[in-house]
């Protein structure tokens, strides 16, 4: 377990994938398998369910890298192999659907969202999302922080505590992430920096995609990344929002700047800098 100042913390993440068939082309997930949003399916090591259009898995929570990797390896092959013959897993982070397909779908299948998260920098709910194309839908790759039971969710000691893990994970996980996801459309629609939601246990982290599921090696970033941004915050060396110097200090800007508009070479050079600190510990 993470230890981190005297208090134990857990990992744990929720993403979304995209189901294709033998031809690659994009279907949808509603009513290939069991679980719902109300009621999602327990499988060894997590749950599965089916979400909108896509499908989306969960983790327990986990004490260790090695427990976390295993975990999200694990339910994310059971869920593939739940999946009708002929179809398939797309960890594509943007998916656009035929308009037949589209207008093929159950009112619940379209809905977009559920409960509202929280932008760290306003402290205002984020308004609901809005399309650009109606056949268009995202994935996210959404990352669970917990280090506590029964937190009073709406109090805003909690908030503000949210709020702060938040602007630091948009540096350690948000900015570093434009190294394996360049895709800026996604961002326009879900992700963008300081989103987060709080919960019970903790807190939710909703700016990253689901791209950080294409390999071992970035799934344990995203852990290592994600202690790494605990303690700091945690040892008052907070980062998330002050502004870096890049280019031997010709330019100075703050993670979410960085985040929002998809500068990719410095999101590169944080990872790179966050990968060296991680392949030390």
């Amino acid at each position: 377990m993470a230890i981190i100042e005297g208090k134990e913390f857990l990992l744990g993440c929720d993403p979304e994938v995209f189901v294709v068939d033998s031809n690659g082309v994009f279907v949808s997930a509603h009513g290939l398998i069991p679980g719902t949003k109300t009621d999602p399916m327990k499988v060894e090591n997590g749950m599965v369910q089916v979400d909108g259009m896509a499908l989306e898995f969960g983790v327990d929570p986990s004490a260790t890298k090695e427990e976390f990797v295993y975990r999200v390896k694990n339910v994310l092959g059971q869920l593939r192999d739940m999946l009708p013959r002929g179809y398939d897993i797309s960890l594509s982070s943007i998916a656009r659907f035929s308009p037949e397909v589209i207008a093929a779908q159950p009112e619940e299948a379209l809905e977009l969202g559920c409960d509202p998260d929280y932008n760290a920098y306003t402290g205002s709910k984020n308004a609901r999302p809005t399309l650009p194309d109606p056949c268009l839908r995202s994935a996210g790759g959404h990352i669970h922080i917990g280090w506590g039971s029964k937190l009073p969710v709406l109090e805003q000691q909690h908030l503000d505590a949210c709020s702060a893990l938040a602007v630091e994970m948009d540096y350690f996980i948000g900015a570093a992430s434009l190294k394996w996801d360049k895709d800026v459309l996604r961002r326009t629609i879900y992700g963008a920096a300081g989103a987060f939601r709080p919960k019970p246990y903790g807190m939710e982290y909703r700016s990253a995609s689901n791209q950080w599921l294409q390999s071992e090696e970035l799934i344990g970033f995203v852990y290592d990344s994600t202690i790494l941004a605990i303690t700091n915050l945690m040892q008052n060396n907070s980062i998330g929002a002050k502004n870096l110097p890049f280019f031997k200090g010709a330019v100075s800007l703050p993670a979410f700047s960085i985040l929002n508009t998809g500068w990719v070479s410095l999101g590169e050079a944080i990872f790179d800098s966050l990968n060296k600190q991680v392949s030390n510990v």
